[in-house]
């Protein structure tokens, strides 16, 4: 019984998968060239397939059928959107764009900016008005020459007052004026009187190519007689993980016995990088499983089958022959706001069975799935890309599993130890009384503090989330050839 499904499923798949388009002046089959490339790849890798009825391998009875399909949507964008499975709530992450180059520039770590990492609430006793606050200012970038700095609050641009409704074209823009406020806490370590008072001249900011290090910041700190790591990492980029080895190399060196990872403003990015960061943290768990994945179920099917390690991640000591400086800790201190996301997650979560990690700050943004790059060619990789438009898909399409078969985290992975970042008193970045560091070195010293600190309104956006997948965890993976052959670009 079980071979008779294979057979049906295999039989399936090839129908699908055929060539659904003849030459105009054959059949006359009018379909859109890049809107068969997107419904056949999201039917292939597409996390939540099985959810969508019209991702169903059974959806078409035949090519016309199919085709009728395809020319009823304007465009790839709307067929795309049309396929994602509760887009509110359930996958908030998957993409399509026009222009792969760009979105290629952006892994690499290069992308528009104009250096203001900023974050975005609510004006206390206003639902509907927001401020936002400077986070950090990027070396060598435009607000860095503006003389922006940590801490700075704006409350509207181009003379807007910021709200829900505004906020999100007002800040997309490449140019544009923040208006300065100050802010006032009353005197009181209640947030529900704070008060935003609009005034202190305005600051024009340009956004353009920037490459960011994620590597922000490192220190080598002493509580008592012993050596504390300090590092503030931005992002998961595969073009900085040798650098990223280079600073455990100072670690180790200088016999550092503790670490505070600062991950408060990390969106996420590259699995592998998060798999070799969590190696150069530990190091006693080489070959050991860091992390499984689960694919749609005709993909998983397939992975298994062909070769069920794939499915695999294990802690590793070396990155294609680069052998990993590791700390062999037992403990790590990991700092946290709703900004960290999806790999910066997923490190907290597959540390999680191996050594104690202590997450300091406050409850992070709840991503555990990942996706890959989706192009138009035969097997879906960059290679023999259809050379007739830069269409490509970053569509969800794993979730990641730890070690105690831990995932779906919706709502994010809450801390051991809660504070919340006090606008009134942000602190300076790596600095011993930065009150998140100093609340990790303090529980370092054997005096942890339990005591809540003010939390002020919610954290309603970030500047991550002007930016296309902001906050994505991806990988450089394709489906089995079983699967991928026959997906043809007509």
């Amino acid at each position: 019984m079980k071979n008779s499904l294979k057979i049906i499923l295999v039989l399936s798949l090839c129908f699908l998968f055929q060539s659904c388009f003849e030459d105009r002046d054959d059949k006359g089959i009018f379909a859109s060239e890049i809107n068969d490339f997107v419904w056949k790849g999201m039917n292939t890798v597409y996390l939540y397939k099985d959810f969508v009825p019209d991702l169903a391998n059974d959806r078409f009875m035949s090519d016309e059928e199919y085709g009728d399909y395809l020319n009823s949507f304007s465009s790839p964008d709307e067929l795309f959107e049309s396929l994602i499975y509760q887009r509110e709530t359930v996958d908030k992450f998957s993409w399509i764009v026009d222009d792969y180059i760009a979105l290629e520039q952006q892994f690499s770590g290069v992308s528009k900016s104009n250096g203001m990492k900023f974050g975005l609430r609510k004006v206390p006793g206003s639902e509907t008005d927001l401020f936002g606050y400077v986070r950090l200012v990027l070396p060598g970038s435009d607000a860095e020459s503006k003389g922006l700095q940590r801490g700075d609050v704006f409350s509207g641009i181009d003379g807007t007052s910021l709200n829900f409704d505004n906020y999100l074209a007002l800040l997309s823009q490449d140019n544009y004026s923040i208006d300065l406020a100050t802010y006032d806490n009353n005197g009181t370590p209640d947030t529900a009187d704070d008060i935003i008072t609009p005034g202190g001249g305005s600051v024009s900011l340009t956004k353009s190519e920037f490459t960011e290090n994620p590597i922000f910041k490192t220190d080598i700190l002493t509580v008592g007689s012993e050596n504390v790591g300090y590092l503030m990492y931005n992002g998961f980029v595969r073009n900085f993980d040798v650098s990223l080895n280079s600073i455990f190399g100072l670690f180790q060196g200088n016999n550092i016995q503790h670490l505070v990872l600062d991950l408060r403003y990390n969106p996420g990015g590259s699995v592998n990088s998060s798999i070799l960061l969590s190696s150069m943290i530990t190091g006693q768990f080489t070959g050991q499983i860091y992390s499984t994945e689960q694919w749609n179920s005709d993909l998983t099917e397939q992975f298994f089958q062909q070769d069920p390690e794939s499915l695999v991640n294990r802690f590793v000591d070396n990155d294609n022959g680069m052998s990993l400086n590791s700390l062999n800790l037992n403990t790590v201190y990991i700092l946290t706001t709703g900004s960290s996301a999806s790999a910066s997650e997923l490190v907290i979560n597959c540390l999680d069975p191996y050594i104690d990690v202590i997450q300091i700050g406050t409850t992070t943004t709840g991503k555990y799935q990942a996706s890959i790059t989706v192009y138009d060619s035969p097997d879906l990789r960059r290679e023999d890309a259809n050379p007739n438009h830069t269409y490509a898909m970053q569509p969800l399409v794993l979730k990641e599993i730890n070690a105690a078969g831990v995932t779906d985290y919706d709502n994010g992975l809450d801390p051991d130890i809660e504070i919340a970042e006090d606008i009134s008193n942000l602190g300076v970045l790596g600095a011993e009384t930065e009150p998140l560091l100093e609340m990790a070195l303090d529980d370092i010293a054997g005096n942890r503090q339990l005591i809540q600190s003010p939390f002020g309104t919610e954290l309603i956006a970030d500047d991550s989330d002007f930016i296309r997948f902001g906050k994505e965890m991806y990988k450089t993976k394709t489906p089995p050839k079983s699967v991928r052959s026959p997906l043809k670009a007509n």
